[in-house]
């Protein structure tokens, strides 16, 4: 049994605590996976107007945000501008790339590309995936091949964009096998690897523990589908960092193959055609990318 281990990084304190914990835990391990990294302005704090959101609110209290995250990510650019994470935690974004693991864009600002994705201009959209490979490749020393839009939040215009540059594949939907999207202009587009498993905070409430959660990840892994988690460096790699040295654990004693999501590629050499569209998922507030029903090529 394959999983491909994908791990978003979204804040400062995320790159900065975050990644070199989940450095030091694959190394014990012996694995790899691939981190996508936010290079631009911390502005998470930004997303606290959802409060006026029901259903964001709930999330909130659900997960307990604030002992999940901190105050100071959740709080992060709303009163004042927000840390750049790429020129503050260079080191650490280099770090994951010499220890082996791939590293993709996730985004420039994070808040910004997941808050107004579907209202941004094809100008403003290509700024800011500009801004993020540029200051990507500054800081690995090369163009980065891979990428990963922040919260699954994924558009048509923004994913025609995205194929001027040369990714191997990209990851901004969830879903259930690897598939190439058709874009509007009914071109193919670059490999699609989705997130297939929940998320921590999509899972974890009353009633739902975090040691529970890692439990049902481990049960829902099957040999004949493709399996995908996407973990947070503010998550596993900092609160929950023994559950999910835990869980590694556990999946190598029942014999998983924990894999890097560019070789998950290596056993397709034909992929079928599919659609992205927005939709919903339980423990997730608002849209996000979802493929479709995949068609004949």
């Amino acid at each position: 049994m394959k999983l491909g281990l994908r791990i978003d990084v979204d804040t400062l304190r995320g790159t900065r605590a975050g990644v070199p914990q989940l450095l030091a835990i694959l190394k014990r391990h012996q694995l790899r996976a691939s981190f996508f990294c936010t290079v631009g302005p911390d502005n998470m704090g930004r997303h606290l107007w959802r409060l006026l959101r029901p259903a964001f609110l709930l999330k909130m209290l659900r997960t307990r945000a604030a002992s999940l995250y901190g105050w100071e990510i959740l709080l992060r650019g709303t009163f004042w501008p927000g840390p750049d994470i790429g020129v503050l935690c260079a080191d650490q974004i280099r770090q994951i790339d010499t220890e082996g693991h791939e590293v993709g864009l996730h985004a420039w600002d994070h808040q910004r590309w997941q808050a107004k994705v579907q209202k941004l201009g094809a100008a403003e959209l290509q700024r800011e995936l500009d801004r993020g490979q540029q200051r990507l490749q500054e800081i690995i020393g090369r163009a980065p091949d891979c990428a990963a839009a922040p919260g699954w939040r994924m558009t048509a215009s923004a994913l025609e964009l995205r194929e001027s540059y040369p990714n191997r594949y990209n990851s901004d939907c969830r879903g259930n096998s690897l598939f190439h999207p058709v874009l509007a202009s009914g071109d193919l587009g670059q490999p699609q690897i989705p997130t297939t498993l929940p998320t921590y905070d999509e899972f974890v409430g009353p009633g739902k523990s975090a040691e529970s959660y890692y439990m049902m990840i481990l049960d829902a892994i099957r040999p004949d589908q493709l399996n995908v988690l996407t973990i947070h460096a503010e998550v596993e790699g900092m609160i929950a960092a023994q559950l999910f040295d835990e869980f590694l654990n556990r999946a190598g004693q029942r014999g998983i193959r924990i894999l890097p999501l560019g070789d998950l590629l290596h056993d397709h050499v034909l992929l079928p055609r599919g659609t992205i569209a927005s939709g919903q998922l339980p423990g997730r507030d608002g849209w996000l990318a979802i493929q479709q029903a995949e068609t004949t090529s």
